[in-house]
């Protein structure tokens, strides 16, 4: 044995030869070890491979040449702004080891990673001779769905089983192809710059086939901020293309510059498919594109059009809200005639279905109610809803209800249906739901069903209710109405707002009535105005027995006396900038959450027919100036409880005490 550095390590390190049995693994990279390595003399379990312990403490990677990757202990970089408990290499994209190394732009790398993809720039592949190459495991054609779990090229991120490849004892895995690309490349459609093999840092989409990935090697320009797949500077294309969408063929035409894509709207380069007969060019994707598709975004059919009809004039696109252009690709509806941009509609998988046959029959839009009688506006005057016994009304529009809809459990308001027979009230967008709905934040296949008269906790909300709710047949998860409505595709007014709010996904928003940060809102495009989903749907206006007005939900408290900043109800002190119920009369103010208490969507005076602790069936009641000590725990019945049906019974629990055992199991999802 020989006595080097100690690497940084408190005690001297010992380079042990390779006749010498190790079992553990090394404290910089987290690999396991194998001789030669380093080991700590003092026997504290501290291991370096001799490649980890000989990195050098500065990369220049020629991969990323604007700046150097510095090799750095993980306890410092949590220390910047940005960093939590860890980092995630941009290589692998797996968690952390101890050491690493980081870039001042925000680069991380595993130390076998940076070394690694550093031999491959360098063409050094020396570490693969002794490794011998793999054939493809299966057949590539038509298997793309058998590969997805296949382990994957760290160059391109494609599935091994396709090509060649090594596969080392390190754990990396390498196509042949990857391992001897060009480091530089000269292309004629991008003549001001040679294109360099690197990291996409910034996370550029690919010019020719409009994908973006993080992950693997691409070729790019930095400069010009330009970055194609290394599978797309390679592929060879098809001269001629046909498929069943589109009645003529697609030929190849290689364009030195930039186009818009006829069929999607997105730019392409350099590759493109034309069809004469029609004079439109298209991206190499984009020449399979279906001609109808089922969408868990509308109830309809969706046709995809590569010029909009006259109708359809200037729309937005139902799920970004940005612009549909109507001289290029998307995909319409005539029922509705609303669009959607094809890369919106089309970006997930589990999203969308394609439609073989022109005359596949729909999923059936059948509407939850049946008209009886029209009055003379041509409106349903009358109508019988499949989930009420007797027949409905449309209300007088004239405002002012203090009644809750009976679906959705938030505060009657015009247009509404009534039962002049009983207290049932429906808003008239409640009453004509479909009894059968596709949505979009539902990962099942099946579609949802519209249920009543059940105790739920929604799926999406977590809102406890027995209103009316969507039911998947497969999963039995429940969404309930508020949720639906709020989060259908397409313009919502807030009441509190002048303006249409729109749903937007992924963008991280802070809410104006609570203060907490979101990355699902709803946001208004005229101002700067966002909702987070919980707050879009509270009742606008609501009783409590602090007050013997209706309470209005209020935005913004002007009464700058500061003493006034307080909840009349708890008596704690509440933000003046966010959200209260307030009486104007009285000048009553109080929290939201004291106002509506723990279950604001249970209808009070239902009964619950679940099997409960007790023999009989329970009312949902909720005291107001008297609260009974509960048959359970003994504490003052204050909020929502559970009364016996039958007068003769005193029985009364809590709500939390003994819920109905439907509850039980999703409580505790």
């Amino acid at each position: 044995m020989e006595e080097p550095l100690n690497y940084g390590h408190q005690h001297t390190l010992l380079l042990l030869n390779e006749d010498q049995l190790i079992v553990a693994n090394c404290s910089m990279c987290g690999e396991k070890v194998s001789t030669p390595c380093f080991s700590c003399a003092e026997d504290c379990g501290f291991y370096l491979h001799k490649v980890c312990a000989e990195a050098p403490l500065e990369l220049n990677h020629p991969f990323h040449p604007d700046h150097p990757l510095l090799l750095m202990h993980h306890s410092l970089l949590i220390k910047n702004p940005g960093y939590s408990s860890g980092y995630i290499c941009d290589f692998c994209y797996k968690d952390g080891n101890e050491f690493v190394y980081h870039c001042s732009c925000g680069l991380d790398f595993h130390i076998k990673c940076a070394l690694f993809t550093f031999n491959i720039a360098e063409n050094n592949l020396k570490e693969l001779e002794h490794v011998a190459l793999l054939l493809p495991l299966i057949s590539t054609e038509n298997d793309d769905d058998k590969l997805e779990d296949v382990a994957k090229c760290f160059g391109c991120w494609e599935p091994l089983a396709k090509y060649t490849h090594f596969s080392p004892d390190c754990g990396f895995n390498l196509h042949e192809k990857c391992a001897k690309l060009h480091f530089k490349l000269n292309r004629v459609w991008h003549r001001k710059h040679p294109l360099v093999l690197q990291f996409n840092r910034e996370r550029l989409s690919c010019k020719i086939c409009q994908v973006t990935t993080g992950r693997g090697f691409v070729y790019g320009c930095s400069p010009c901020k330009f970055v194609v797949h290394i599978e797309c500077v390679s592929t060879s294309f098809d001269f001629t293309v046909k498929e069943k969408s589109h009645e003529h063929p697609f030929n190849l035409f290689r364009r030195p510059s930039s186009f818009i894509c006829d069929a999607c709207g997105t730019e392409g380069i350099y590759i493109a498919y034309i069809c004469c007969t029609c004079n439109i060019m298209i991206h190499k994707k984009c020449t399979s594109l279906p001609r109808i598709i089922k969408s868990k975004w509308h109830d309809h059919r969706l046709f995809h059009k590569y010029l909009l009809p006259d109708e359809f004039g200037s729309s937005d696109c139902i799920i970004c809200h940005d612009e549909v252009d109507p001289e290029h690709g998307s995909y319409c509806c005539s029922h509705c005639n609303i669009t959607f941009h094809v890369h919106c509609v089309t970006e997930y998988k589990y999203s969308y279905s394609i439609v073989t046959l022109e005359n596949e029959d729909e999923m059936p839009n059948e509407s939850s109610i049946s008209v009886i009688e029209w009055n003379d506006a041509g409106e349903a005057e009358k109508v019988k809803h499949f989930k009420h016994m007797h027949n409905l009304m449309l209300g007088p529009f004239v405002g002012g209800y203090e009644n809750s809809c009976d679906g959705c459990m938030l505060p009657i308001s015009d247009p509404f249906y009534y039962c002049s027979e009983c207290g049932f009230f429906l808003h008239k967008a409640c009453a004509e739901l479909l009894k059968m709905k596709n949505v979009w934040y539902h990962l099942c296949e099946e579609p949802l069903t519209l249920i009543s008269d059940k105790v739920f906790k929604c799926g999406l909300c977590s809102e406890v209710s027995n209103a009316f709710a969507y039911e998947c047949c497969r999963c039995e998860n429940k969404i309930c109405l508020r949720c639906v409505v709020a989060l259908t595709p397409g313009a919502q007014t807030c009441l509190k707002h002048e303006h249409p709010l729109f749903f937007y996904r992924d963008q991280e928003q802070k809410c104006n009535a609570c203060g907490e940060a979101t990355w699902n809102a709803f946001c208004c495009k005229d101002c700067n105005f966002v909702l987070h989903a919980g707050c879009f749907s509270l009742p606008i206006t609501a009783r409590h027995k602090c007050d013997e007005h209706l309470l209005l939900l209020t935005d913004h408290d002007d009464n700058n006396y500061s003493k006034s900043h307080h909840c009349d109800i708890c008596e704690e002190s509440r933000d003046p900038n966010r959200r209260f119920y307030h009486c104007a009369t009285c000048d009553t103010s109080a929290h939201v959450s004291c106002v509506l208490g723990n279950y604001p969507f249970l209808k009070l005076g239902s009964i619950i027919y679940e099997e409960t602790c007790h023999p009989h069936p329970l009312t949902i009641v909720k005291k107001k100036y008297y609260y009974p000590d509960c048959d359970e725990c003994s504490n003052p019945c204050e909020d929502v409880a559970l009364e016996c049906s039958k007068s003769e019974c005193k029985y009364i629990v809590h709500w939390d005490c003994v819920a109905p055992d439907s509850l039980w199991f999703e409580w505790s999802m």
